[in-house]
């Protein structure tokens, strides 16, 4: 039997109005600043009422980082699917290198994606969300290794999150500064592989 079935049709038109709400925004906000608009000029742009961006968008951040809720899914199907024999840091590592591969939107090491993070860079409220959302991953990946026996779990997910962090911000500055976009993804993917290795060492010395 189909574990995830296909979304009936108004589950699919919910999922076409958010990302065409989001898409408006993220447009919005690329020509005059997070800061300069507002979730009222959004909604206008988008043809929909005030309440309905809120419906969708409990906050104007995540009209920015409105694939969060996919990147939290993805991560945890790693950690609770991965196979017979495979560590979670294994498995989050394999992840991570895959979305960089394929030039993923939640990966974001391309040069198609400066725009995104030199607006990021420009709000300190996006900043703090994007910290807030990191934390709620973080929280995230712990429960996902708990309910699978990882062993310290909660210390795990900390350092792995704490990994990729540091691998990717470092990606994303070499790619804000016009580096070589597949010389910054092949060092990209070493780094991951190199320090999830680590914090797999660290973890196992633990236990």
């Amino acid at each position: 039997m189909d574990q995830h079935p296909a979304p009936g049709r108004r589950e699919r038109k919910k999922a076409e109005l958010r990302t065409r709400i989001s898409d408006v925004a993220t447009a919005l906000f690329l020509e005059r600043g997070f800061d300069a608009v507002s979730v009222s000029e959004i909604a206008e742009a988008a043809d929909v009422a005030r309440p309905t961006v809120f419906a969708h968008f409990p906050r104007k951040e995540d009209l920015l980082f409105d694939r969060y809720p996919e990147a939290e899914a993805l991560v945890v199907a790693a950690v609770t699917d991965r196979p017979v024999g495979t560590s979670a840091v294994a498995a989050l590592s394999e992840l991570m290198i895959k979305l960089a591969d394929e030039g993923h939107p939640l990966s974001t090491i391309r040069g198609r994606f400066a725009a995104f993070w030199r607006l990021v860079e420009s709000s300190r409220a996006l900043q703090s969300r994007a910290r807030e959302l990191l934390d709620h991953l973080e929280h995230a990946i712990a429960a996902a290794m708990e309910a699978t026996g990882v062993p310290d779990a909660r210390l795990t997910a900390a350092l792995a999150v704490a990994a990729y962090r540091t691998v990717h911000l470092e990606s994303v500055r070499r790619i804000l500064a016009g580096d070589d976009e597949a010389e910054v993804v092949s060092d990209h993917r070493t780094r991951i592989g190199s320090a999830f290795a680590r914090v797999e060492i660290t973890s196992s010395a633990r236990r």
